[in-house]
This record gives C-alpha cells, structure tokens and sequence, in this order.
C-alpha cells in the first residue's frame, strides 16, 4: 500500500504540472500572432488541436519575430540563426516553417553585391567605398570625377545596358582614385552589375607565372569579358613589349570591338601614358606600338583629371 506521503507528493507534483500547463497556455494565446493565425484557419483549427500543438506554438511565441530580440545574425536568439519561425498546419497540427528574417535578407543581400564584384590584389578598404564616403569639399577636381562618374551611372538603362565608354582618371599619386574606382564597382554591384577590379602591376606580374602553369589564356579571357573593367594604376611600372601588346593590348582590343566599357586609373595624363609606353623594359623604343594601344584606351574610356594633395599622408 502506497505511504501517504508519497501519494500527497505524487498529487502535488500532478497540479503543478498542470497549473505550469495552464500558464503555458495562456501565455501562448495571448501571442497576437497566434491568435491571428488561429482567426485565418478557424474552420481548420480546434481547441484539440491547440492543444496537440502546443510545443510548436509556444516555440513561436518565444521566438524573436523581426529581429525585434537580435542585434544581428551573430546575436540571433532564434533556434536557426537568421530565420524565424512562420505558424502552418500540417496534417492537422500547427507546425513551423523557418524563413530568412529582415536580418538575414539584409546580410544575404551585402553578400550578392559583395560576389557581384571580382577584386584582384586591391585593397580591402578601397572595395569597401561607396560614392557618398568621397570627400567633395574644397576640391573640385573630385567633384567633377565623381559628377562623370554619377552621369555614367545615370546612363545605364532599365535593361542593364551599359554606356560604351568608362573613365580614365589621371592624376597624382595619393589623390583617392583607386578609391573612387572601388565605390564605383559598389554602386554599380548594387544594380547588379558585374565588375571585374584589377591592380594592374600584380595582374601583369601574375600573367607571367600564368605561362608555366597554363592558365595565361584562361586568366586573359576572365578579364577581357568582365561586363565593366577596371584596370587600377595603369602604368605605374615598365611594362615589357609582351604585356603591354599580349596582354594589355589584347584585353583592351577585344573591349573595344565588343563596346565594353573600362575604367582606368594612372598617374599619367595621355600624352605622359604614350611617352611611357612607347619605351619597354630594355629601353627599345616603339612608337607604333604605343600608339595603338593609346588608340584603344581612348576609345574605351574618356579622361577626367583628379587633382589636390597626397591623402595617404594626411
């Protein structure tokens, strides 16, 4: 025969499990969503099956619901981080399906226009530059670089159709063009426009390591195509006869015959870019040369100069 003690203990412990039952329940359908969803399917949805569901339901209530509860994705209280739960039936029980939350999509959406870029030995911070972060004040050089590069952007059509001509911007060392050429590819990236951004002294130095391992042609190819080009500090070293006619000239040849516009940056203004590239490595003097390849940069990119002080030693 059962002690007394036992069985008042065993009957205790019952109503508290039912009191800790009613409590849960309460506080699950004072949730508004919960009454929401239970007003939308009212011809689907019972006491019985709040009842059977109310594991699920309760799971719902003390989720965060429009990050209200997180910071961030990293904060996220949620049981899967960046999702929150969503109230459905299944098989007459009130289940929970787990969709992307405001943060998530947000994160999700820096990602994409992260990946609609392709950078090459830049920077971090230059391709992290939006157009509002460049300082317009005091120096109207910068505002008429950044005014050409708005009126290309305002150019592109509804479709993605892309102006022919990009910008050769040209000016002193230090004076933010690298800069302005990497909040470019982010406006343009926000539009879902593709942007391949190569540092040209480490591009070409890597074209040379690319014969041994076969991939020259592969590698020429990736950039030649980009929908919109950007070709960082364009002459900033001699360039041997087979970089700039193999490799520069056969880049910049094919996106002037496909009307692909090319953006470029150099400390040289045209007349200075000839000069230095009519002369190779070996000091072999080669005019024509140089000549055609001034020819398709022109045609390729319209020049604008950027002026004021060195602003990597302010």
């Amino acid at each position: 025969m059962e002690r007394i003690g036992n069985t008042l203990k065993r009957v205790f412990n019952a109503s508290e499990l039912t009191a800790r039952y009613e409590q849960l329940k309460n506080e699950v359908m004072e949730s508004p969503g919960v009454q929401q969803f239970i007003t939308d399917h009212s011809d689907q949805v019972d006491k019985s099956v709040v009842d059977k569901s109310l594991g699920k339901l309760y799971e719902y209530t003390t989720a965060s619901h429009h990050c209200e509860k997180c910071p961030n994705i990293e904060g996220c209280v949620n049981v899967m981080k960046g999702f929150e739960p969503k109230l459905v039936l299944s098989q007459g029980f009130i289940d929970l399906d787990y969709v992307k939350c405001p943060n998530k999509l947000v994160d999700d959406e820096r990602r994409n226009v992260s990946n609609m870029i392709e950078s090459m030995y830049m920077p971090k911070d230059v391709m992290e530059a939006r157009l509002h972060d460049v300082d317009l004040e005091h120096d109207n050089s910068r505002i008429i670089v950044v005014e050409a590069a708005a009126q290309f952007l305002s150019e592109i059509s509804e479709t993605g159709e892309l102006p022919e001509r990009g910008l050769y911007i040209y000016g002193p060392f230090g004076t933010g063009k690298s800069f302005i050429l990497g909040a470019l590819a982010n406006e343009l990236a926000n539009l879902r426009i593709r942007t391949v951004v190569v540092y040209i002294p480490e591009f070409l130095r890597e074209m040379k390591q690319s014969i041994q391992d076969q991939t020259l042609n592969e590698k020429i190819d990736f950039v030649k195509r980009a929908k919109v080009l950007m070709l960082d500090d364009f002459g900033a070293e001699s360039m041997s006869a087979w970089a700039r006619d193999e490799v520069i000239g056969t880049i910049l040849q094919y996106r002037m015959a496909e009307k692909l516009p090319t953006f470029i940056t150099s400390n040289f203004n045209f007349d200075e870019l000839q000069h230095h590239l009519t002369y190779t490595q070996r000091g072999e003097k080669e005019e024509v040369k140089a000549a055609r390849i001034m020819e398709r940069i022109k045609t390729v990119a319209k020049p604008v100069q950027l002026k004021g002080k060195n602003r990597r030693n302010m």
